[in-house]
C-alpha cells in the first residue's frame, strides 16, 4: 500500500450506551447487535474490501470485552481482527464508544481512567500489528449526552456532572494513548471528535453563544494540552475540576509525545441556534465543514481527517458530494487533510432519537442497508473513491501513515 495514499474510510457503528427506559429500567443499546453485525461480521468486512476502501473505523464491544479489573474476553475480537488482517484492511481501532462495562457504572467513576488504560495496554499487546487508534470516541458528545443532557449512562444534568464526565473521558483517553505507545511507539491516534458551532439568534445571547463556542473545544483542549482562557478555566474549577487535575493535562503534552491526527466529525445537526431565552436548537448547515474545520485547525495545528458524516436518503448522495467538496477545498487551501469517512458501512438503528428510544427505527445512513444491499449512496462513494484514490496523497503532512 502507498504509505502516502489518502485515507478513504467507512466504519461499523458500534455505540453501546446505557439508556433509562420510561419505567426506570436501564437497558444497554448495542448498535452492532441491532444492525446484525455480530451475525454478519464476515460479510460486513468483505463489503468494506469490495468497496475499495483500505481503512475501517472499528472496535470491539468494550462493555463485553472488559469483564472486570484485569479480566478480559477477547473471543469476538480475536476472530474479527484476524479476519481484518487477512483482508488487509487497516483498522482505526475504536476502543470506547459512548459506554462502559456495567461493573464500571458510568462516566462519573473516578477510577475508570486507570482501568481503561490497563484495557488499552492489554489490547495493544494482544494485537501488536494494529497501529491506528481512537481510544475514546467523541468525548464532547459522550460527556454532554451522559453528564449534561441526561440522555445516556449516568443521565445527569448539571455542570458538575458534565465536568466530571469530561475530565474522566479525557484522562482515560490520554492514559490509553500513553499505554498503547508503550507497546507501539509508532502508534497513530485519530481523535474523532464532533465539530460544533453555536450561532447567536439575538444580540442579547451573544455572551452565551461565545461561552458555548469556547466550551465546544474543551475535550480537545484537555486532550492536546491547549491552555485555556480564564473563562473556561474558571468554569472547570467552579464545577469540580481541581487545579492539579487541570495541570496534569497541560503537563502531558500529548500533541508532542504522540502521532496525532485530529478527526473532525460533521453532521447537519452540528450547528446550533442560541435563542433569546437561552435555549438551543439545530440550525442546520450554516457554515459547513470547511469553515468549522478551519476553526479547529487554526487552534490545534494538527493534520486533519474527516472521520464521520452521514444523512438519510434521499439527501445522502447530495450530502456526500457536498462534504467531499469541502474536504477537497481544505486540501487545496493548504490544510493537511489526510482522509474522509462515510459513517457507516451499514444502516443504523434508532439514531433518529440519539438512541434514547428503543424503537427499532431503521435509519438509512449506510452505504448498505441491513440486508447488506447497496444503497445509491454506496455506489456514489465507491465511484468517488475510484476517481480520487490515486490522485490525492498526503506526503509531507508529518504523520507516518502506512
Amino acid at each position: 500500500m502507498n504509505k502516502h495514499r489518502f485515507m478513504f474510510a467507512t466504519g461499523i457503528e458500534n455505540s453501546y450506551p446505557n439508556i433509562t427506559l420510561p419505567d426506570g429500567t436501564i437497558k444497554r443499546v448495542d448498535e452492532m447487535e441491532k444492525t446484525g453485525h455480530y451475525k454478519y461480521w464476515k460479510e460486513d468486512f468483505a463489503l468494506v474490501k469490495e468497496s475499495g476502501m483500505d481503512y475501517l473505523r472499528y472496535g470491539p464491544p468494550y462493555y463485553r470485552a472488559h469483564v472486570g479489573p484485569g479480566q478480559y474476553d477477547w473471543s469476538f475480537s480475536d476472530d474479527a481482527f484476524k479476519e481484518l488482517e487477512r483482508l488487509e484492511i487497516t483498522t482505526i481501532v475504536d476502543l470506547c464508544h459512548f459506554g462502559v462495562p456495567d461493573w464500571i457504572g458510568d462516566f462519573q467513576n473516578l477510577d475508570w481512567p486507570e482501568y481503561f488504560a490497563e484495557y488499552a495496554y492489554e489490547f495493544a499487546k494482544r494485537y501488536p500489528h494494529l497501529q491506528y487508534y481512537t481510544p475514546v470516541n467523541e468525548i464532547f458528545i459522550a460527556a454532554m449526552f451522559s453528564g449534561q443532557y441526561g440522555w445516556w449512562n449516568e443521565c445527569k444534568t448539571s455542570d458538575h456532572t458534565y465536568v466530571t464526565a469530561l475530565k474522566n473521558l479525557c484522562k482515560a483517553n490520554a492514559l490509553a494513548m500513553l499505554a498503547i505507545k508503550k507497546v507501539r511507539p509508532d502508534a497513530i491516534f485519530v481523535q474523532s471528535e464532533s465539530s460544533e458551532y453555536f450561532h447567536a439568534e439575538h444580540p442579547g445571547v451573544r455572551p452565551l453563544a461565545d461561552f458555548l463556542n469556547k466550551k465546544r473545544f474543551l475535550s480537545l483542549d484537555l486532550t492536546y494540552g491547549h491552555e485555556l482562557d480564564v473563562t473556561m478555566y474558571k468554569y472547570l474549577l467552579d464545577h469540580g475540576m481541581t487545579e492539579k487535575e487541570y495541570n496534569w493535562f497541560i503537563d502531558q503534552r500529548l500533541k508532542k509525545q504522540c502521532n496525532c491526527i485530529m478527526g473532525n466529525d460533521y453532521y447537519i445537526t452540528n450547528e446550533h441556534m442560541v435563542h433569546e431565552n437561552g435555549s438551543t436548537s439545530p440550525s442546520g448547515e450554516v457554515f459547513g465543514y470547511y469553515v468549522i474545520t478551519h476553526q479547529y485547525f487554526r487552534r490545534y495545528k494538527l493534520p486533519v481527517m474527516h472521520t464521520e458524516t452521514n444523512i438519510t436518503e434521499p439527501l445522502s448522495v447530495h450530502w456526500l458530494k457536498k462534504q467531499w467538496a469541502n474536504v477537497y477545498r481544505l486540501k487545496q487551501d493548504g490544510v493537511p487533510i489526510l482522509g474522509f469517512t462515510w459513517y457507516s458501512l451499514i444502516d443504523q438503528v434508532d439514531w433518529d432519537s440519539a438512541l434514547r428510544n428503543d424503537a427499532g427505527n431503521i435509519n438509512s445512513l449506510g452505504m448498505y442497508d441491513l440486508d447488506r444491499k447497496i444503497r445509491p449512496l454506496g455506489r456514489e462513494y465507491i465511484n468517488l473513491i475510484k476517481q480520487w484514490k490515486d490522485v490525492l496523497d498526503t506526503e509531507g503532512y508529518g504523520v507516518p501513515l502506512v
